[in-house]
């Protein structure tokens, strides 16, 4: 069976003998006799449709002017009578895809021009189809990409997560060895969290803030330092071996790509405002927020701890320090959101 052809023509003797023509080389045929039946019979059913110019109501050229408003993608050949050839310029202007000239002298020609007709319709539809299936593979890698970003991310996480815990608690093993650091890591994190909440930081910067807490002093895990046990003053060679590990700490955080920002942090948290801390001796500008408030807190803490070369300062008494420190070593603002913040949690209190 051949192709299903729609032909409009208001001359019924065109139709018939198109519809004869047609029928020989066994196509099937819709005849209809103006624009509008062919706006109304139209289907994807269809491989060509054979257009009349000349046709009262709605004449060729608007008939396939509204095809092309309905993006209907049929070719369509238009028929057109002897010396008027500027319609058939104008057609293929509009988008036609061919014109044949009535009345049909030439059966052959005729059924030619059909033939490619029919064949760029599907040409069409296999380009539709390939264009569909085109889409419904990229929407499925594109989904399995997401799946499979998605595992990689929460395996991401849960690495990152890993590394953090056993960190953790490689750290607090090591405070647990001496009773005067022993907890350190984790008031310095509480605190740091409070402060930085007054702070009123981002969630993102909270999270930074964590974990370069509980991983600013890692740097002891490497140094000897049961010097810091012994009474009375540190000798300068103990006091050197001591300020290794905001560096040495910064070194063992560097091959973790997720923790770059912390690593700048547990390298400067004892960097001062006026430039003269260590490692750097960096200053103002360069020291930010969250380095700032590890500064305050993990004082603070060292100053409310027990030594067992010096008593432990109470709250108030540290608060002064942090205050007359203030502007030289401590961040002001900063200072002042901590006491609010102590001084209104007595629970943390160690007198």
């Amino acid at each position: 069976m051949g192709s299903k052809i729609l032909v409009a023509d208001d001359d019924s003797l065109v139709r018939l003998a198109i519809q004869k023509i047609l029928h020989l080389f066994d196509h099937e045929v819709v005849a209809v006799e103006s624009g509008r039946q062919v706006l109304e019979q139209v289907s994807d059913d269809f491989d060509v449709i054979v257009l009349d110019i000349n046709m009262p109501d709605m004449d060729g050229f608007e008939t396939l002017e509204q095809l092309n408003e309905q993006s209907i993608d049929i070719p369509v050949l238009f028929l057109t009578g002897v010396g008027s050839m500027d319609y058939a310029v104008k057609a293929i202007h509009l988008g036609a895809y061919d014109f044949l000239t009535k009345p049909i002298a030439d059966i052959e020609l005729f059924h030619v021009k059909v033939k490619q007709a029919v064949e760029k319709r599907q040409f069409l539809l296999q380009e539709k189809a390939y264009k569909k299936q085109l889409e419904v593979e990229v929407e499925a890698k594109t989904r399995e990409l997401e799946e499979k970003n998605q595992l990689l991310e929460r395996y991401s996480n849960h690495l990152e997560d890993a590394t953090v815990q056993i960190m953790s608690s490689l750290q607090a093993a090591m405070e647990e060895k001496d009773g005067y650091t022993a907890g350190h890591t984790v008031r310095v994190t509480e605190l740091a969290m409070l402060l930085g909440q007054s702070a009123g930081l981002c969630a993102e910067d909270m999270l930074v803030l964590r974990r370069a807490s509980q991983f600013h002093d890692i740097g002891k895990l490497v140094i000897d330092l049961s010097c810091i046990r012994k009474p009375g003053n540190l000798t300068p060679e103990e006091w050197a071996l001591i300020k290794k590990h905001p560096s040495i700490g910064a070194s063992i955080i560097e091959p973790l790509s997720f923790m770059d920002r912390e690593q700048a942090i547990i390298r400067h948290h004892h960097e001062r405002l006026d430039g003269t801390g260590y490692p750097d001796g960096i200053g103002a500008d360069e020291i930010d927020t969250l380095t700032r408030i590890i500064t305050i807190v993990d004082s603070y803490d060292a100053m409310t701890s027990r030594r067992n070369y010096r008593k432990n300062l109470s709250v108030p008494e540290a608060i002064g320090e942090l205050r007359s420190c203030a502007g030289t070593q401590f961040d002001p603002e900063l200072v002042e959101i901590f006491a609010g913040v102590v001084l209104s949690a007595r629970s943390l209190y160690k007198q």
